[in-house]
């Protein structure tokens, strides 16, 4: 760990290392080889004098990156993809003068982005699809306890646990559908030319279109995507970036909705993220338990999501076949939007991995405000028994009214309870009011709900990934 200069806390606390070598520099210029090999066979095969020894060599060096040749000539030649052609040179001598054959720098960058964009959204995929497991299994554990829901923060009817986490689960699964979708519609640049005209493979290749063409097609199957873009400037749109990075902040979105209902729920104390044996919540007060991975979470969360920007003006900035002040933004901005949502996802299968949930502080807190709620179904009961409903209907307004201001401006326990049943109006004895007040004669649908939506539409995409779960994170900090 180096000190005395920045370090990126996506590499030192946040991010997963598989996520960090798909963006390191190794795992880039390795690809860059790849790519002239694939360009290689690729003429080859439409007919120019490349030789099956020339492509051994390439082959035979495609790992091993002399990086202190490259970095030296860099600083010679002030040119990274030139620098990269002249150390693979300097390593296959037989096939130095067919490295790069027709290319331009896009050829190899920007088909390497691209490639590690797709790895990147398979990983973020498997890792979504995990998170999506674990709340599934909660929410299925909890779909029958009665819990508090709220409209305007403000307790409005009740729910269950298990309802309120489909919600969680619905949004990442919406996550989940953007992000198949942009992995399906990735496309390489192929090797378009300088301004995507393909002049330069008009030059060795004699103006044949369909040689030029078939090229495109070889090197998109040998890695591993169904077709090239159709139509370039010199680069591929930067549209697709911004595309790209939609799908993170989405997973930001939904992670922060999450992270931002539980530390309220925390704060009521009815739920909570695991909290480690010897985890310390705060230095001046021993007794916290503070909600530190939900609130780094919410951090994270606005990161990508504001970074998100950062790709659609660059999209919108590139003069007509390109510019050159796409480069320096999209190597931060979108490397970061990926390392950030690696590192949400990584504390969202921590957390959801060990919800905490405490039934009486939840039935506690149904029952305080039940009495509120079952009002109408106390009157109905009552009018059942010979009472007048507009009678009751003000005598219950009069006792709500008390009852709220006992609570609010007295800080005592709601005695509306207490209050209808000393009123002969309602005719009810305590025993039939609490009947009433069974809180999972309030929450309507919720655990059907539950069970429908997991069982149609959850737990089917979890069978077809069955291969990808299991996995569980482990913070260091």
């Amino acid at each position: 760990m180096a000190r005395d200069r920045y370090e990126s806390p996506f590499c030192t606390r946040y991010a997963s290392e598989e996520m960090q070598y798909i963006f390191s520099n190794d795992n880039k210029f390795k690809t860059w080889r790849k790519l002239w090999i694939a360009l290689a066979k690729a003429e080859k095969r439409q007919g120019l004098p490349i030789t099956d020894a020339q492509i051994a060599e390439l082959e035979a060096h495609a790992q091993d990156i002399n990086y202190d040749v490259a970095q030296a000539r860099e600083k010679e030649v002030r040119h990274d993809v030139m620098s990269h052609v002249y150390a693979y040179g300097v390593q296959c001598p037989g096939a130095k003068g067919i490295i790069h054959l027709g290319a331009t720098s896009c050829y190899v960058g920007d088909n390497t982005d691209i490639i590690v964009m797709r790895e990147g959204l398979r990983v973020i995929r498997r890792k979504l699809i995990n998170v999506i497991a674990l709340l599934a299994g909660f929410a299925d554990k909890y779909k029958d306890m009665p819990a508090l829901a709220y409209t305007h923060l403000q307790p409005a009817q009740l729910t269950t646990v298990g309802k309120r986490a489909t919600l969680w689960i619905n949004e990442l699964m919406m996550d989940l559908e953007e992000c198949e979708r942009r992995i399906a519609s990735l496309k390489l640049l192929g090797s378009k030319g300088t301004t995507g005209t393909q002049a330069s493979f008009v030059e060795l290749f004699d103006g044949d279109g369909e040689k030029i063409k078939a090229i495109e097609a070889d090197i998109a199957e040998q890695m591993g995507f169904e077709a090239v873009v159709p139509v370039s400037g010199q680069t591929y749109s930067r549209k697709v970036d911004s595309l790209v990075v939609n799908v993170l902040s989405g997973i930001a979105q939904s992670a922060g909705k999450f992270s931002n209902d539980l530390r309220i729920l925390a704060n009521f104390k009815e739920m909570e993220e695991p909290f480690e044996a010897h985890q310390i919540g705060s230095s001046a007060m021993p007794y916290k338990r503070n909600p530190m991975r939900s609130e780094r979470i919410t951090a994270l969360a606005r990161y990508v999501m504001t970074d998100a920007l950062n790709p659609a003006l660059t999209a919108s900035t590139q003069w007509f076949e390109r510019t050159l002040d796409d480069s320096a933004n999209k190597r931060i901005a979108v490397a970061e939007a990926f390392l950030a949502t690696d590192a949400i996802l990584k504390l969202m299968l921590n957390v959801c991995d060990g919800l905490v949930v405490y039934p009486k502080v939840v039935r506690q807190r149904v029952m305080r405000e039940l009495p509120f709620m079952a009002t109408e179904n106390i009157m109905m009961d009552a009018v059942r028994r010979g009472g007048d409903r507009q009678e009751l209907h003000e005598r219950l307004r009069v006792h709500s009214l008390a009852a709220a201001r006992r609570v609010k401006e007295e800080g005592e326990e709601n005695d509306l309870i207490d209050r209808i049943c000393g009123d002969p109006s309602f005719r009810l004895k305590r025993e039939d009011v609490e009947a009433v007040l069974e809180p999972s004669r309030f929450t309507g649908r919720s655990a059907q709900q539950v069970e429908e939506y997991l069982s149609s539409v959850v737990r089917p995409m979890l069978d077809e990934n069955s291969g990808l779960l299991g996995e569980r994170a482990q913070l260091s900090v």
